[in-house]
């Protein structure tokens, strides 16, 4: 039973890799995280009353975190019955399923799109491509700034986006991949400490950091790993900067995978950041510079890309070490 789930894991990221999620699909049918998005959306408008108790919002959060998690994992359980039992067309449907719920290709694409917009339009284009994938105000941040943004989305998104559903994917197969990109989601829009959601998403948020520890300490291995691949970066000094930065961030997960990127591209990321006009004060991550350019942007990208590489690998060393056990 280990080797189906890995051997899932494999074909959706190849898939994901080679193709995405084509725009031309979104367009037509949307995406699984806008599904699952429209079923928070209703339970948080027909829970979250702004009129009752924090513990009763709490409590309210906690009941929708339920209908979140059982909606869409009884939808997976009926299809990955019915797609267990037609073989190996079964698996390849099921892996093009599963590669909805990864985003190694997208990722890339917005990050690229923020280097890019730097190099064409200057600090602008970096504003407006950087304000596609982070919260915080675009208008506060120079080019060190939107550079240093792109990066850390870069770092913290390929632990969320890639290497959680993944893990979670080999771990349960399509089901443990649904489960958690419904959590993820729910983290999402819910889980921010607003006046309307610090109660309501508390259930959503610490239920994300709990699925998210395992991939954030992988997604740091990886980037370690990958750095001693480029000369351009320094696996020694990524693994020192996780050992010395990760446990100080703000976030239990989200200083693993960016005190790694910091290190290996002799960079200082997070740190005091603005969201709206609310600064958030946070711990740096690596002790290298913090004027951040495109090019570190450019770096970055080649050194996720490789650890990327690295995860396929892993992943099919598993599913191949799995089959010759169940043998």
């Amino acid at each position: 039973m280990l080797a189906d789930p890995l051997a899932l894991l494999v074909l959706a990221l190849l898939v994901e890799a080679a193709v995405g999620y084509p725009a031309r699909v979104y367009t037509a049918i949307g995406h699984p995280v806008t599904w699952i998005g429209a079923l928070i959306a209703a339970l948080d408008r027909d829970l979250n009353r702004e009129d009752a108790s924090p513990a009763v919002r709490r409590a309210m959060g906690v009941v929708a975190l339920l209908a979140i998690l059982a909606v869409p994992g009884a939808l997976a359980v009926a299809l990955q019955t019915i797609l267990s039992g037609l073989g190996l067309l079964g698996l390849l449907a099921a892996a093009i399923l599963a590669s909805t719920l990864i985003a190694q290709r997208s990722l890339f694409e917005h990050v690229a799109a923020v280097r890019d917009g730097l190099r064409a339009e200057g600090l602008a284009g970096g504003r407006r491509a950087v304000s596609m994938i982070v919260g915080r105000n675009p208008e506060s941040l120079d080019e060190a700034g939107v550079s240093r943004a792109a990066i850390e989305s870069l770092a913290e998104n390929f632990s969320d986006g890639i290497v959680a559903p993944a893990f979670w994917i080999g771990a349960g197969g399509l089901v443990g991949g649904v489960l958690y990109k419904a959590a993820n989601t729910a983290d999402s829009m819910i889980g921010h400490r607003t006046a309307r959601h610090a109660a309501f998403g508390w259930a959503a948020a610490r239920f994300d950091d709990a699925i998210n520890l395992p991939a954030s300490r992988l997604t740091a291995l990886l980037i370690v790993a990958a750095a001693g691949l480029h000369p351009q970066a320094s696996a020694r000094k990524a693994w020192a900067a996780v050992r010395r930065d990760a446990g100080r961030h703000r976030s239990p997960n989200a200083g693993w995978p960016e005190a790694a990127m910091a290190g290996a591209l002799g960079l200082r990321l997070a740190g005091p950041r603005i969201y709206g006009d609310t600064v958030v004060v946070d711990a740096w991550m690596g002790d290298g510079r913090a004027e951040a350019t495109a090019d570190d942007v450019d770096r970055a990208l080649a050194l996720y890309s490789t650890a990327c590489a690295l995860l396929i690998g892993l992943a099919a060393v598993l599913a191949v070490t799995a089959l010759a056990l169940s043998r």
